[in-house]
């Protein structure tokens, strides 16, 4: 897997283009039979989603069967790269590229410490408030929103949520409260419109607890490198086109017309900003059997108990 660094427009750090290779199936896998999904992780099944047939939102299943491609992460380690999310991006990149357990395969990815779930906070309200409210309540079971929470603003856990007491939880509240806590890694998943927590369940509980921002890492699918040519070239023309345009109309109207580099210029800039920081849907696989061997695997998961 090769890294490099994606910057903002102003240059200041944003996040890693991590671009994978002859990695064709991840361990961590979407798969779908028709309005049904199932994740996998090493083939166990650790989470199972109906979507309504309203497309309103997603029923869902844990099955308590998913375990992190993090190893555990040391106090001492978390006061060094405390306050650079630069340097633990690149440990977690390493995490994500070593793991045969993880949702990495072929193509290009962002790993960005600029959620979005970051923006739509009020200022008015609390971040024990706010960090709360995007949990997904239910377990096993629960539904995902859609009519309400449209957006993919709720975060998935992918194993139970510890309680504010938990020892791990109390170790991480001391950092919470030093501002050594650790990130907690998120994974965008499109077919459910929410992120899911690949590690750090007993952090974001910790954040909660003493009211502060959790530290995020946001992992997701960029444009693929097949593409990334093509629309570059294609991004280029639009540029060219307009400079063409504008010099166009100034030879008919004369030098009171700009020249259109002030308007074109940051378009493109934008646009070739976006090939390498826009999501892009995740990639999901077919369920071999389809939607009976679907229901094989909601039967056991579930005990039988005629879910949904």
């Amino acid at each position: 897997m090769q890294r490099s660094d994606v910057t903002r427009d102003d240059g200041t750090w944003l996040g890693l283009s991590l671009d994978v290779r002859d990695r064709h199936r991840p361990g961590l896998c979407v798969f779908t039979a028709g309005a049904r999904l199932l994740v996998s992780q090493l083939a166990r099944p650790v989470l199972l989603a109906v979507v309504d047939e309203l497309l309103d939102g997603v029923d869902f299943w844990r099955t308590d069967a998913y375990r992190s491609l993090v190893p555990p992460l040391r106090a001492d380690t978390a006061r060094a790269l405390a306050g650079s999310p630069e340097r633990w991006a690149h440990r977690f990149a390493r995490y994500l590229a070593d793991s045969p357990a993880g949702p990495l395969h072929d193509g290009r990815w962002l790993l960005s410490y600029d959620s979005p779930l970051r923006r739509w906070r009020h200022a008015d309200t609390s971040h024990a408030e706010y960090w709360g409210s995007m949990l997904l309540d239910g377990h096993p079971g629960g539904y995902i929103d859609w009519f309400i929470h449209s957006g993919s603003w709720e975060v998935l856990p992918l194993r139970p949520m510890p309680d504010a007491d938990d020892s791990r939880v109390k170790a991480y509240r001391k950092q919470a409260r030093e501002g050594t806590l650790p990130p907690v890694l998120l994974w965008w998943v499109s077919g459910l419109d929410c992120h899911v927590i690949l590690d750090g369940h007993a952090r974001y509980a910790a954040a909660v607890a003493e009211s502060v921002e959790p530290p995020l890492l946001h992992l997701h699918r960029t444009v693929p490198r097949d593409d990334l040519v093509t629309r570059t070239e294609e991004a280029v023309g639009f540029y060219e086109a307009e400079l063409a345009r504008f010099a166009g109309l100034r030879a008919v109207h004369g030098p009171t017309v700009p020249d259109g580099a002030a308007i074109t210029g940051p378009q493109l800039a934008h646009r070739l900003h976006d090939l390498n920081t826009a999501a892009q849907p995740t990639w999901a696989w077919p369920l071999p059997g389809g939607e009976e061997r679907w229901r094989d695997i909601a039967r056991e998961a579930t005990a039988d108990r005629n879910w949904p």
